[in-house]
């Protein structure tokens, strides 16, 4: 028998922007931070968080019915504390957290993506550069506060799947990694300490410099680690057997990125190999949601900057002159498209 149609899908994305909030919210407040390994009522907690008392059993109980906070006991006395995820990864003390993401996503993007329609029926940024007039990025290197949370939310953002990429690529063939647009050096740092035959460069602006190196240091890795400042349109990329990039293609247009592509092409020795890490959206266009998402969040970021299919990767890479292509599934919607010349 034929179920009837019903509402629910519809309505539970329409109104999907109320529990994104709450967690976001949630995280500007620190709460999770505050939770720690503990445990607060919701007197306690509310008290902490400087909240008023009309929100905080709905604020807090939201958070447990949507899977972020748990609950022992009722009313009053009952305690809150994180879920393991939660703990894991939102709690500041922990070396897993990813709020820098969550800051990034509530301080900017959640405006921003406001004026969707907007972007759709222009094609242009709706982001800072719609009021201060300067591409995105030559805003955001000026800002030094915006630029580290810019930094820590990028690093957040492909910790897990930098995690899965150094089990799943065989480094072994290889001595030398240059990370493009390598940031706070997460990947270097990740791949580098599964993998401790390879030594690396990680090349971006020269603001990024400063917060890459303090990151190699704490992390005991300035012997095998090199920070390279440039810019990868005006300048060569640095030569190694492989060359990667997170994130990297998806930010720019067409001609942007096939550019990028011939860069690595000219920086990589015969059997190297180029490996961009991105949301790839699957060849059908029909199942990668959040990758089909996040183009859309390139379009009200930059304006012509687009996500892609791995079948996309394979035709402009051989373009270029690549010859072997192969896709490798990452965390959640995450793969690595990779070519070898």
């Amino acid at each position: 028998m034929t179920q009837p149609l019903n509402p629910s899908h519809i309505l539970q994305t329409a109104t999907a922007f109320w529990a994104s909030k709450t967690l976001l919210t949630a995280t500007e407040f620190g709460l999770f931070s505050v939770l720690g390994k503990g445990s607060m009522t919701a007197a306690e907690l509310g008290e902490e968080l400087d909240l008023h008392p009309r929100g905080t059993y709905d604020f807090f109980d939201a958070l447990v019915a949507l899977r972020f906070l748990e609950r022992d006991g009722e009313g009053v006395a009952g305690r809150y504390k994180n879920s393991p995820e939660t703990a894991l990864f939102l709690d500041q003390k922990s070396p897993q957290y990813i709020g820098g993401m969550l800051e990034m996503l509530n301080s900017r993007l959640f405006g921003f993506w406001n004026d969707l329609g907007v972007a759709l029926r222009t094609g242009e940024p709706q982001s800072e550069v719609k009021t201060h007039g300067k591409p995105f990025f030559e805003d955001l290197y000026r800002d030094e506060k915006r630029l580290g949370q810019f930094l820590r939310a990028m690093s957040a953002f492909q910790a897990g799947n930098f995690l899965q990429l150094a089990e799943k690529f065989d480094f072994s063939k290889a001595q030398t990694v240059s990370d493009i647009g390598g940031g706070l050096a997460l990947f270097s740092l990740i791949i580098g300490a599964r993998h401790p035959h390879l030594t690396f460069q990680t090349f971006d602006l020269p603001p990024v410099a400063s917060h890459a190196q303090k990151e190699i240091d704490a992390a005991g890795m300035s012997g095998r680690i090199r920070v390279v400042s440039g810019d990868f349109f005006a300048d060569d990329l640095p030569g190694a057997e492989i060359i990667t990039m997170g994130n990297i293609l998806h930010d720019w247009n067409l001609e942007g990125k096939k550019l990028l592509i011939k860069k690595a092409y000219a920086a990589l020795p015969e059997g190297g190999a180029f490996i961009a890490i991105e949301n790839l959206i699957d060849d059908s266009r029909k199942e990668n949601a959040f990758g089909l998402l996040m183009s859309l969040n390139m379009l009200i970021e930059l304006g012509d900057g687009f996500d892609y299919t791995g079948s996309d990767f394979r035709d402009w890479c051989s373009e270029a002159g690549f010859r072997r292509f192969e896709i490798i599934p990452l965390a959640g919607p995450t793969s690595a498209a990779v070519a070898y010349k």
